[in-house]
C-alpha cells in the first residue's frame, strides 16, 4: 500500500497557502490540509470560485484574490497575507495555465512564463520571511512531466515571446523553470541555515480543468489516447503535492512523483527529471534572470556552491548565514 492521505499528520496550528485552490489539484490539496487542522488560505485569481470551493472544505479556510498574471496583483496578494498573518507554514505554488488562449500576461511575459514560474517566484519572495524561521515550513513547487519537452532555456526574449503560447515546448519549458527554482531555492535555504525546505512534485497525468483548453491540433490525438491510459483521479493527483508538503521523510530538494506507468499515475514516491532541470548553473541563471524580470530579490545571497544536482532524499547541510526575508 503507498502513501495516501490516511498518511497526512494533524496539521492543527498550521497555515497553508495553496495557489489555484478553486478547483482541480489545488482544491483537493487545500481540502485535505483543512481536513487534518490546517487553516488554508486559497489564493484564487476568480474569488467567487474561490469562496464557493471554501464553502465546500470542512475546516478553516480564507479566500485572497491572486492573478499570477499580474506582478501587482501577486504584490497586493502578499500585502494581504502579511496583514492577516504573522508567520506561514505551507507554500503550494501550484496554479498554472496549460494553451492558454491569451498571449501575454499584464507585464508583457509569455502567459506560461508568467504565470507559471514568474508569478510564484515573485510571491514565494514576498512571503519567505513568514516562514523561513517556523520550524517544519516548506514551499512545495508543482512541476510536470512536461518539464522534459522544455527545450531551451527561459531567457527574456523566451519570456518576453508572443509565439509558442499554445505549444507544448512553452508550458515544459515553464515547468522545467519550476524545477530549477525549487532546487535553487532549496540551495540558497540551505546555505542561509533557513527552517524552510523547498520540495517539488508533479500529479501525473489528470483531467482537470487545465486539460480542458484547446491543446495544439498536434497534440490532441496523444493528449486524448494518453489520458485514456495514464490518467487518474485528482484526489489520486494531489498526493505528491501532499506529501511533499507534509511527509517529514521527504527531505529539501526531492522530487516527487507517481510511481506507475512512466510516472502517469500511481502512488507518489521519489521522481527522476531531465538533466537540463538538474543544471546548477541553469538554476543560477533563471534565478538571477527573475529576479530582474519580477523586480523581487531575494536578500540573502550564497556562497558559491559546487553541490550536486538533487535527485534523492538527502539530509540538510551545514547553516552559513541568516535569512532576512525578500523585499521588492
Amino acid at each position: 500500500m503507498g502513501w495516501t492521505t490516511a498518511h497526512v499528520p494533524d496539521q492543527s496550528g498550521r497555515t497553508a497557502l495553496v495557489t489555484g485552490a478553486s478547483a482541480g489539484i489545488g482544491f483537493e490539496t487545500a481540502r485535505v490540509l483543512a481536513s487534518r487542522g490546517a487553516h488554508v488560505v486559497l489564493a484564487c485569481r476568480d474569488t467567487g470560485r474561490g469562496r464557493a470551493a471554501a464553502e465546500r472544505i470542512d475546516g478553516s479556510t480564507e479566500v485572497v484574490p491572486l492573478d499570477l498574471a499580474s506582478l501587482a496583483s501577486v504584490r497586493r496578494a502578499a500585502g494581504l497575507v502579511r496583514e492577516r498573518h504573522r508567520r506561514l507554514d505551507l507554500l503550494v505554488n501550484n496554479a498554472g495555465v496549460m494553451f492558454p488562449s491569451y498571449r501575454r500576461t499584464e507585464d508583457g511575459f509569455e502567459a506560461h512564463a508568467g504565470v507559471n514560474h514568474l508569478g510564484h517566484f515573485a510571491l514565494t519572495g514576498l512571503l519567505l520571511d513568514l516562514m523561513t524561521s517556523v520550524p517544519g515550513s516548506r514551499v512545495v513547487t508543482v512541476a510536470s512531466l512536461a518539464h522534459r519537452v522544455g527545450f531551451g532555456r527561459l531567457d527574456e526574449v523566451a519570456a518576453r515571446s508572443s509565439t509558442g503560447r499554445r505549444s507544448m515546448t512553452a508550458y515544459g519549458r515553464s515547468k522545467l523553470a519550476n524545477l530549477l527554482f525549487a532546487r535553487e531555492l532549496q540551495r540558497r535555504l540551505v546555505v542561509a541555515g533557513a527552517a524552510t525546505v523547498s520540495v517539488a512534485a508533479h500529479p501525473g497525468l489528470s483531467p482537470t480543468a487545465l486539460w480542458q483548453g484547446d491543446p495544439p491540433s498536434l497534440a490532441r490525438l496523444p493528449v486524448a489516447a494518453g489520458m485514456r491510459w495514464l490518467a487518474q483521479p485528482v484526489e489520486a493527483a494531489a498526493l505528491p503535492s501532499l506529501r511533499a508538503a507534509v511527509d517529514p521523510a521527504v527531505h529539501g530538494g526531492a522530487y516527487l512523483g507517481p510511481s506507475e506507468r512512466f510516472g502517469g499515475r500511481g502512488a507518489p514516491e521519489l521522481a527522476r527529471s531531465s538533466r537540463a532541470a538538474r543544471s546548477v548553473a541553469g538554476q543560477g541563471r533563471l534565478w538571477t534572470l527573475s529576479e530582474e524580470l519580477t523586480g523581487v530579490r531575494y536578500v540573502c545571497e550564497p556562497a558559491v556552491l559546487e553541490a550536486p544536482a538533487v535527485e534523492s532524499v538527502s539530509a540538510p547541510a551545514v547553516v552559513v548565514c541568516p535569512v532576512t526575508g525578500a523585499r521588492a
